[in-house]
């Protein structure tokens, strides 16, 4: 068994029930490309390699690199990848839509989730495990504690579930915490109406970043060019009215002053 490195956030699935458990749940069809993300010692990609049309695997430790070329070396649909995932071009893989899934180190899951979220339209799902406290805030609604920057992305760009908990047991080394699995099944529905997408993410982050606050405090500048309500707090707006309130507030070229 090869060790973990704690340097690269490595968490290995090693119980085989869980795996089958956490493939039944990502339903993967014989039409599918898939990317994995740190397929690691290969636990979830053994079960998921039958079913796909394509599976390519990024894994950057050149350990498990070699393992997993020796186990899967006579699979003609498997494809493997040795890269840092967040440098990796998802437009390399043809022109269909892609399906993404990994055990991720948990100290780059914002770095990946911000990644997707900006090449969406290249990618049908996401389906990552990430930690329970994560996952939470992911599908948390407006009014909770727990929502917040990510479940705004998250729910702007995506339909998002918590498919699964799943317990530190089944990991080693094992996690201090409980784990979730979490799918952003993207969609237009909502982002198709935001004006401007990077105004958008940035008057969200702004807000948050003062989140115990009212608008009329964090969002000061803007309070005068709008209808919303500034006396509520930035986790009280839902998804749409973030939309709306962005929306009322972007630049228009044809408004200003020549």
């Amino acid at each position: 068994m090869i060790k973990a490195k704690q340097s690269l956030g490595q968490n290995f699935l090693v119980d085989e029930n869980m795996a089958r458990k956490i493939v039944d749940c990502i339903d993967p069809q014989p039409s599918d490309i898939v990317i994995e993300i740190g397929p690691g010692t290969g636990v979830i990609t053994r079960y998921m390699q039958p079913r796909v049309k394509r599976l390519v695997a990024v894994e950057i430790d050149q350990r498990l690199y070699d393992q997993l070329l020796r186990g899967f070396q006579h699979a003609d649909n498997f494809e493997l990848v040795q890269r840092d995932f967040l440098k990796v071009d998802l437009s390399e893989f043809g022109a269909d839509k892609v399906r993404v899934v990994g055990n991720i180190p948990y100290n780059i899951t914002s770095p990946i989730l911000f990644k997707i979220f900006a090449h969406r339209r290249l990618v049908k799902d996401l389906i990552l495990l990430v930690q329970k406290q994560v996952g939470e805030r992911v599908v948390s609604r407006s009014g909770g504690k727990e929502y917040g920057i990510l479940a705004v992305f998250s729910q702007a760009f995506a339909d998002v579930d918590m498919l699964l908990r799943v317990p530190p047991t089944v990991f080693m080394p094992r996690p201090k915490i409980d784990s979730a699995l979490i799918r952003w099944f993207f969609t237009e529905e909502r982002a198709q109406n935001i004006k401007d997408e990077a105004f958008f993410r940035s008057i969200v982050k702004q807000a948050f970043g003062m989140r115990r606050k009212m608008l009329r405090n964090s969002l000061k500048e803007y309070a005068q060019k709008t209808s919303c309500d500034f006396t509520r707090r930035p986790e009280q707006l839902s998804v749409e009215e973030w939309i709306e309130l962005a929306n009322e507030l972007t630049w228009k070229p044809s408004t200003a002053k020549k």
